[in-house]
């Protein structure tokens, strides 16, 4: 697909020069002289990009930074880079504020231009397929839960948003943790750029520099790197722990110098992009066995959020169960399924897959039960945490290869953390159940190590 370019300049011969450079490089171009030919042709079509002369004809009343604000107004999906031979600081520093995604000075070279462009280009397709994540996935959720874990993230999601500060989301997979990252983007004054996600687990070892930093081609041209991506907005570094040694130490030398080189390049590209960690590791842990850097742990870990497991927010599985089933009938436009939150599996169950394995059931559910009657909803949903507790069965140690006390311990630690979950945490409706007194209850609890219980 062929991008459009709209130049605007009341110089004919840069105008025409501009122009010429685009089209060879396969570009659809049109043209304007002043702000009323420009405004013509903003308002008849927007273009993918503007060049825009910041000083054009003295016959006009409004100048280049008047069209800049009236394409901002309009939206913010197209990139306008200023141009300008008179230029001061002052100048781009405003043009800038106002939106504008780069400023040359003329002249300049063609590249240059070209390389503005390009990157513009790229920024804005991130930004339309972030755009349509959220409005349609998972990135559309919202943080459900009334668990105390649960109302103190959300209210350092608002303390946090209106800072830049580095922050670390460690909690186990399928937690939440990049949900809670691109909360904390959306509501900050950076949440008209990109958000950017780097997967440290699905990267290869050899070709991290080359994802984080961009190079420098042979050819002339750039592949850029996450963080020229998120100029100005966000990278999520998603399982950092995952990421080589060599590689950790220039990730801590761009956090503190602000400032990097792409590879094969010579000049230093400035940094103005947030930085957000999370892993499923003890980083702790990781340290002290030698794969992962203290001095950047504590680099990044200036603001820690702890995503808390499913099974030990329990209270919070009907809210999460209702949210999911509204939220994936509107997404797939169909009709909602009506799950049984009474079920006492749901309680029981351990959910390894955390909040992840809850919507994944959910969506299955729904998908498989349309046109089905509520006992067999039931039926599908056992069938479902049935299996997979007994795939997980298979994962742990066997009771037999434990001494006689140990095997009645974990027996017993297990038997009572299942009656809790089942009960919601409530202690006296566990011992009454279980018949057992609630003193005798809370001290056999407290001798098996069973804490955090009200």
């Amino acid at each position: 697909m062929k991008h459009e370019v709209l130049v605007i300049d009341d110089n004919f011969d840069i105008r025409n020069l501009i122009s010429n450079i685009l089209k060879e490089k396969n570009y659809d171009v049109r043209e304007a002289a002043n702000y009323n030919q420009a405004s013509f042709e903003i308002d008849k079509k927007l273009p993918d990009i503007a060049v825009v002369d910041v000083k054009l004809d003295k016959g006009e009343n409004e100048d280049g930074i008047d069209l800049l604000k009236k394409i901002k107004k309009l939206t913010d999906l197209v990139p306008v880079i200023m141009i300008s031979g008179h230029a001061n600081v002052q100048m781009a520093v405003d043009s800038l504020k106002l939106g504008a995604y780069e400023f040359i000075t003329k002249p300049f070279a063609a590249e240059q231009l070209l390389n503005f462009i390009s990157r513009a280009l790229e920024s804005v397709s991130l930004k339309k397929e972030n755009f349509q994540l959220e409005n349609k996935l998972f990135h559309s959720f919202d943080l459900i839960g009334t668990n105390s874990q649960i109302l103190k993230i959300k209210k350092l999601i608002t303390k946090l948003s209106s800072t830049d500060s580095r922050i670390l989301i460690f909690g186990p997979t399928g937690s939440g943790k990049e949900l809670v990252a691109r909360k904390i983007h959306k509501n900050s004054p950076r949440s008209k750029e990109s958000f950017v996600v780097l997967n440290g687990v699905l990267l290869q070892p050899n070709n991290y520099e080359l994802e984080l930093f961009g190079s420098e081609n042979g050819d002339g041209t750039i592949s850029y790197g996450f963080l020229e991506k998120a100029k100005n907005g966000t990278l999520l570094i998603d399982e950092i722990s995952e990421i080589p040694l060599d590689t950790q130490a220039k990730i801590l030398r761009v956090l503190i110098d602000q400032k990097f080189k792409r590879i094969n390049g010579k000049k230093d590209i400035f940094v103005n992009t947030r930085i957000i960690s999370s892993t499923s590791k003890d980083l702790k842990n990781e340290i002290a066995i030698g794969n992962f850097r203290e001095d950047l742990y504590h680099r990044l870990n200036v603001v820690p959020i702890e995503m808390p497991k499913l099974n030990s927010r329990t209270e919070d599985i009907p809210l999460l169960i209702k949210y999911f089933q509204k939220k994936i009938a509107e997404i797939n436009g169909m009709p909602e399924i009506d799950i049984n939150i009474e079920d006492d599996l749901l309680y029981t169950y351990d959910w390894p897959g955390n909040v992840r394995e809850l919507r994944n059931l959910v969506e299955r559910i729904s998908i498989l039960s349309q046109n089905e009657n509520q006992s067999n909803v039931g039926k599908l949903l056992h069938e479902i945490l049935n299996k997979n507790s007994s795939q997980n069965l298979e994962n742990t140690t066997p009771s037999m290869s434990y001494p006689l006390k140990q095997a009645r311990e974990n027996f017993e630690k297990n038997y009572l953390l299942n009656q809790l979950k089942r009960n919601k945490g409530n202690i006296s409706k566990t011992a009454e159940f279980i018949g057992m007194e609630r003193s005798a209850l809370h001290r056999k609890l407290k001798s098996l190590g069973i804490k955090g219980i009200n």
